[in-house]
């Protein structure tokens, strides 16, 4: 077992990515990106990177969440790595299931992983309620998880929907305000990327 990963039992290339506004968020939203930005100016930042976990094998027999990763997946995984670490995220929080913490291990970061059963299991609004639980000293937090949360995620706190969020893409999200304030419309997004071997 990786030393690095812990379990916790607690209840760069961009693409262009085909958004559409949420009309119920996209006002606030935009309101508060000005703020956002000043904050990044000042270098008081609160960033999320949000990290579908990388192409899965579909094994016939095998319980969904023993499924590992495709050749192409740890792969993609490992590029994906290489432009997440100059964002240096200080937390990795990632779901128990296989394909998700081996996407995590070959991201190769300079973070400790912390298990959290909830991210295989629950949806945007678990994972919200995960995040504000985040310790207020984390700066940049990446986060290891499925569809459709993760991408019905990144629709809460930013109003920009994807038409596909693939395996082994992320968006980096920018939130205005701190982990305990995370909620929808409370972030604008940064980028999204696609998968890119390497």
């Amino acid at each position: 077992m990786n030393p690095q990963i812990a379990w916790r039992a607690r209840p760069t290339l961009a693409w262009e990515w085909p958004l559409r506004a949420n009309p119920q968020i996209a006002v606030a939203a935009g309101a508060r990106a000005g703020a956002a930005r000043r904050m990044r100016e000042d270098g008081a930042v609160t960033r999320l990177i949000v990290i579908r976990h990388a192409e899965a094998a579909g094994v016939l027999g095998l319980p969904d969440r023993e499924r590992p990763l495709t050749a192409a997946g740890e792969s993609a995984a490992r590029a994906a790595g290489a432009q997440i670490r100059p964002l240096k995220p200080e937390l990795v929080l990632c779901s128990p299931a296989v394909r998700a913490r081996r996407t995590a291990e070959l991201l190769g970061l300079d973070a400790p992983i912390e298990i959290e059963p909830v991210i295989y299991h629950g949806d945007s609004d678990d994972l919200i309620d995960l995040l504000c639980r985040t310790d207020q000293g984390i700066g940049t937090l990446a986060l290891v998880g499925h569809n459709p949360a993760v991408s019905r995620l990144v629709w809460e706190l930013t109003g920009r929907e994807c038409d596909a969020f693939p395996p082994g893409g992320y968006a980096v999200i920018d939130l205005n305000g701190s982990w305990a304030e995370a909620g929808p419309g409370r972030g604008t997004l940064v980028s999204f990327h696609r998968p890119h071997q390497g």
